[in-house]
């Protein structure tokens, strides 16, 4: 997406004003502190030298993180030495041990993701030995080795003894629920996204947190931040946001989808043809309860673009219209910020099945699942095969089969996988014959049509998932990463496909 450097300051003034917002619900946060954990990733060069990088990493390089003035939102546990520390261990490793040695302050914790929150938790359940040694010590673990982070964390860190006990004695109980007001005694909220496909991570988040208030602050994009959440401490599914109409020009494209499931009106983005551009409405002619897609003309450069985002009408502040957050366009499959649409996957299905068939076997059908029980989570997919030929298929067949799936998957998935270690490895699970109707039998059963039944690319219905996991025979995983490599070949290979 492209960006100039005036967004960069759009966009902070956004985010001033999230704390004011906040300070209306909870009272008394700019006495503390928020363990809000921020990481950069990798960046790359186009072929014309222009520099790529995720929307995040260029905020917290540039002047208007590194150099913010004091505010109450921007005053974190972790040092900008442990943020932009480009290694993911060290930096969150030091972010934690930081986070620990303050945690009486600590008022809020946090991050983007829900699903980056819970990989810190659970990077918490594997090093707490390591942290607890550093803080009854004095000293940082020698796997921390960027002298900037060392530096700046010898400045928070003090021999503590009493709370090295403390995290030894929560730590190394059997259960884990509660952790973190157990940890960070005066927490009030987690602030972290938890709409859309990060809804799956509520239960979780809930164990750890004793139900403390999830709280999503703000509606933003790669392509555009667009609003804030005026009431923060509603339920997750009743969260609604306030677009700033100074943030970009927002249009309308009206959107009419059929028992909640996406058709062929919310396609791949794509420009707009001039019937739908007829239809577009304007921020302040939408209608309460009518569904629409999101298009922005933005200060960057985008045209009456498809953000890709379906949402609601919830109400109005005054007259400012406020929306759910509904659903992303044809995606299938999210565990992080990765999505994976319908037609993506069944290509990489195609290239998978090539491997079947010296074997004289197919994949008769198929469904897929974005299993989040596991930390990190990981994609599943459910195959029911054909099996004409008597060889049987030795298990690193379908094991070739998952890391072909990987290595057709967008370069964000492999990136995931590889780098940001926030995806586990692809699962394929082998079905029983038959299985595939009893799902059908099971959706006519609930009202389903049997002259429209299709089978769902994706499952996330429980007696679904208990059928098809009822019914598995075999099961494999990729044996290694996929391939990706960030830079200049990584842009060679997508402008070459």
């Amino acid at each position: 997406m492209p960006t100039i450097e005036e967004e960069l300051g759009r966009r902070s003034l956004l985010y001033s004003l999230l704390m004011p917002v906040m300070s209306q619900f909870v009272p008394g946060l700019e006495k503390g502190k928020g363990m809000y954990l921020m990481f950069i990733k990798s960046e790359a060069k186009t072929p014309g030298g222009i520099v790529a990088r995720p929307v995040l990493t260029s905020y917290y390089k540039s002047s208007y993180f590194k150099d913010r003035p004091y505010d109450p939102y921007t005053n974190y546990t972790s040092p900008n030495e442990t943020v932009l520390c480009p290694d993911s261990y060290q930096s969150m490793y030091s972010q934690l041990l930081c986070g620990l040695c303050q945690h009486k302050e600590v008022l809020r914790v946090g991050a983007v993701f829900a699903s980056g929150f819970i990989r810190a938790i659970r990077f918490l359940e594997k090093h707490w030995p390591l942290l607890c040694h550093d803080i009854r010590t004095g000293t940082i673990d020698n796997t921390v080795t960027d002298l900037s982070v060392r530096d700046a964390v010898m400045k928070i860190l003090k021999p503590d003894a009493r709370l090295a006990d403390l995290i030894q004695s929560e730590c190394g109980k059997s259960s884990w629920q509660g952790i973190i007001t157990r940890l960070w005694p005066n927490t009030k909220y987690v602030d972290v996204i938890v709409t859309g496909t990060m809804s799956q991570y509520i239960p979780t988040l809930d164990y750890y947190s004793n139900g403390l208030p999830l709280v999503c602050t703000m509606y933003a994009s790669s392509e555009c931040y667009f609003g804030v959440n005026l009431n923060p401490l509603c339920k997750p599914s009743e969260v609604s946001y306030t677009l700033i109409p100074t943030m970009c020009y927002f249009e309308f494209l009206p959107v009419n989808r059929s028992n909640g499931v996406s058709h062929d009106n919310l396609h791949t983005p794509r420009s707009l043809n001039e019937k739908e551009q007829k239809e577009l409405v304007e921020l302040v002619d939408v209608k309460l309860g009518q569904e629409y897609e999101l298009v922005v003309t933005t200060y960057a450069g985008l045209y009456r673009y498809r953000v890709g985002d379906v949402l609601r009408v919830a109400g109005f502040k005054n007259k400012a219209p406020q929306f759910n957050f509904v659903c992303r366009k044809n995606v299938v499959l999210s565990i992080d910020s990765d999505k994976t649409d319908e037609v993506e996957l069944q290509n990489a299905m195609k290239n998978a099945v090539t491997h079947l068939v010296p074997f004289d076997a197919s994949v008769s059908e198929y469904t897929s699942y974005a299993d989040t029980t596991t930390i990190p989570g990981h994609y599943v997919l459910y195959w029911e095969l054909s099996l004409k030929g008597s060889t049987p298929i030795p298990p690193c067949v379908f094991e070739d089969c998952c890391l072909t799936i990987e290595e057709s998957l967008n370069s964000v998935y492999r990136q995931g996988r590889v780098s940001d270690k926030s995806i586990g490895p692809l699962e394929i699970k082998i079905v029983e014959q038959g299985t595939f109707d009893k799902l059908m039998d099971y959706a006519i059963s609930l009202g389903a049509s049997i002259n429209q039944y299709k089978t769902p690319r994706c499952v996330k219905f429980a007696p679904v998932l208990e059928l098809l996991n009822s019914r598995v025979v075999e099961k494999y995983f990729s044996p290694k990463c996929p391939k990706w490599v960030p830079g200049h070949k990584q842009w060679i290979n997508q402008n070459s496909s």
